[in-house]
C-alpha cells in the first residue's frame, strides 16, 4: 500500500452548496494533495443567496466525533471554520491542547457574506479568549478583524491585527476583500508586525467561501510541510485563481472552483 499524504481535520459547519462550511473545506484540502478529516459543528439550511438558519451541534458531540477520529488518525494540521456556539469553542480548543505542535488555522466566521450571524457575543469571548491563544494563523476579513479586536469600524488594521496578536494569535492575515481598495491587499502579521503584504486584482463578481477556501488552503500546505510564509502566499494564489474560475450554478452568489488545474 502507497504511505498515506498529510492529514487536516477540519472543524466546520454543513453548506448544503460546496460552496463554503465543511464542503469547502474537503475539497480544498483535498485538491492540495491531503487527506480531509471533518467534525461537524453545526447545521446550516442555506442556497447561494443566503443563511436561512443553522442548528449547532452540542460539545458533547463535537466532542466525541474529533477524539474518536484523533485517537485513529494522526492529524499535520487543523483547520476551524464555523464553531457553532461558545461551547463548541472551549470544547474545541481542550482538543488542541492535546496537540499542541499541530498548526492551528482559524477562519474566524462571523457572519455569511450576505450578514447572516454565525456568532454571538459569547462565541465572540469564547474565540477570544479560548481560541486565539492555540491559533498559529488567524484569517479574517477586515470586518472580522475589527470586531475581534473589539474595534469600531473603520478603525485602523495595523492596530487590530496588534490586538489580536496580543491575545495569543501567533499570526494574523488581515484580507482586503470587504474594503474599497482598486486591488485586494491581504497583509500577514505577527507580534513583530507586518510580515508580508500581497496585493490581487480584485475580480468583478461575488463569490461565496473565499475565506473557507483560503483558510483551508494554508492549513493544507502547512500539512505538507511549506513554511508559513510562503503556504499563505501560495494559498492566496490558489485562492484567486479558484476565483478566478469560479462558476454561478444558482441564483446568488459565484462559487469558486477548486479544481481549476485539473479542467
Amino acid at each position: 500500500m502507497s504511505s498515506s499524504p498529510p492529514v487536516v481535520l477540519s472543524f466546520a459547519a454543513s453548506d448544503p452548496t460546496g460552496g463554503a462550511g465543511l464542503q469547502a473545506d474537503l475539497l480544498t484540502i483535498a485538491s492540495l494533495g491531503c487527506h480531509p478529516l471533518s467534525v461537524l459543528t453545526g447545521l446550516t439550511v442555506q442556497d447561494t443567496r443566503g443563511v436561512e438558519s443553522m442548528l449547532a451541534i452540542e460539545p458533547m458531540l463535537v466532542e466525541r466525533q474529533a477524539r474518536h477520529v484523533l485517537q485513529d488518525i494522526p492529524v499535520a494540521a487543523f483547520k476551524l471554520g464555523v464553531l457553532g456556539s461558545a461551547g463548541n469553542a472551549r470544547i474545541i480548543a481542550a482538543i488542541l491542547s492535546a496537540h499542541s505542535s499541530v498548526p492551528v488555522v482559524l477562519d474566524p466566521v462571523l457572519a455569511s457574506g450576505r450578514g447572516d450571524a454565525f456568532a454571538d457575543d459569547e462565541t465572540l469571548g469564547a474565540l477570544r479568549g479560548a481560541l486565539l491563544p492555540r491559533t498559529t494563523v488567524l484569517t479574517p476579513n477586515s470586518l472580522e478583524a475589527r470586531r475581534l479586536a473589539g474595534a469600531a469600524p473603520g478603525a485602523d488594521l495595523h492596530e487590530c491585527a496588534r490586538a489580536l496578536t496580543n491575545l495569543g494569535c501567533k499570526h494574523v492575515l488581515v484580507t482586503g476583500t470587504h474594503e474599497e481598495d482598486a486591488e485586494v491587499v491581504n497583509t500577514l502579521y505577527a507580534a513583530r508586525g507586518v510580515m508580508r503584504e500581497d496585493r490581487w486584482p480584485r475580480l468583478p463578481r461575488n463569490y461565496h467561501g473565499s475565506g473557507c477556501t483560503l483558510a483551508s488552503a494554508i492549513a493544507a500546505l502547512l500539512a505538507r510541510g511549506m513554511e508559513l510564509e510562503q503556504a499563505v502566499r501560495q494559498a492566496q494564489e490558489y485562492t484567486w485563481k479558484s476565483l478566478a474560475a469560479g462558476y454561478s450554478p444558482g441564483h446568488g452568489q459565484s462559487l469558486p472552483d477548486r479544481f481549476f488545474g485539473s479542467r
